[in-house]
């Protein structure tokens, strides 16, 4: 008996044209195997409608082919199913596709599934909305607001953002407390990682891992300007943990306070959080198609 699968194309995620993904999909995905179905969002949060009906409906699959936030929208319907996800990464940063080693290559990342193995990971929690790579505050979350704004996506309209916000933005003070965590820190960038990076090749917490039931917190302080090429370095080169402007802490749900309400992110989405948010871990939550190990 064929399995069900469906594809859910964002067709405004990234930057390249998608009239030609079906017709890659129907060439390359094995038909002996797979009973296909591919539909478009037309609107923010489609995702999840669609992608509920599809569970409700016993697919086996669900492909999202979007970035970071169309993952988000289609993995938060299949948490605790049977259902599981696959990606087709066609985003700006696709960094929970890069974590799990999905080609960047439609066609690659197609025939991955062909030869794909279902395994678990774990989601994260802010206030009760689900992640599945990195949520933040502080400067990520400031760039992410204004790369949402504007009209060019793509990586290099990302870094225009990121060398303007530098002199734009300055350090918050917070504090974190768990079971084991009590600190009071004044920070430039604070990332909670399921996975282990931005997006991009940037591994912002390059020790993290979707399956270990923990989050890590990766916390910048303020650097001079000539820190940044050695931190830009360091951040693709996955060695951002050993810099001396940054501070790295492990657990598994956490109460982070902040003196007023601001810019706050999940999977690269940008909105306004309050002063209080809790994150946590939610361990083996996810059924997700990764490459098969021979």
């Amino acid at each position: 008996m064929k399995k069900k699968i469906a594809f859910i194309i964002n067709p405004i995620s990234g930057t390249s044209k998608k009239e030609h993904i079906p017709e890659i999909i129907m060439e390359v995905i094995d038909k002996e195997v797979f009973d296909t179905k591919i539909v478009y969002t037309k609107f923010r949060g489609h995702g999840t409608e669609l992608a509920k009906n599809f569970v409700e409906n016993n697919y086996d699959y669900v492909v999202a082919v979007g970035g970071d936030g169309t993952v988000n929208e289609i993995a938060k319907a299949l948490i605790h199913t049977n259902t599981s996800l696959g990606i087709i990464p066609i985003g700006s940063g696709n960094g929970l596709a890069r974590h799990l080693g999905i080609p960047m290559n439609i066609r690659k990342a197609i025939e991955m599934i062909n030869f794909s193995e279902t395994v678990f990971m774990d989601y994260g929690l802010v206030n009760n909305q689900p992640f599945f790579c990195t949520c933040g505050t502080g400067f990520d979350a400031y760039v992410s607001t204004e790369f949402a704004k504007g009209k060019e996506r793509g990586l290099m309209s990302y870094i225009e953002k990121i060398i303007t916000g530098y002199f734009n933005y300055k350090s918050q003070n917070y504090h974190l407390k768990s079971k084991d965590i009590d600190l009071k820190i004044k920070a430039f960038v604070m990332t909670f990682a399921n996975a282990s990076q931005w997006g991009n090749n940037a591994y912002i917490a390059p020790q993290a891992s979707v399956q270990d039931g923990k989050l890590d917190i990766s916390i910048m302080s303020s650097f001079p300007i000539i820190a940044i090429p050695t931190l830009a370095l360091q951040l693709f080169t996955k060695t951002i943990d050993n810099d001396l402007f940054m501070t790295t802490l492990r657990t598994d749900e956490i109460l982070l306070k902040r003196e007023e309400p601001g810019p706050f992110h999940f999977d690269g989405e940008p909105y306004e959080e309050g002063t209080e948010i809790r994150i946590k871990i939610v361990p083996d939550g996810l059924k997700v198609l990764t490459k098969k190990r021979f």
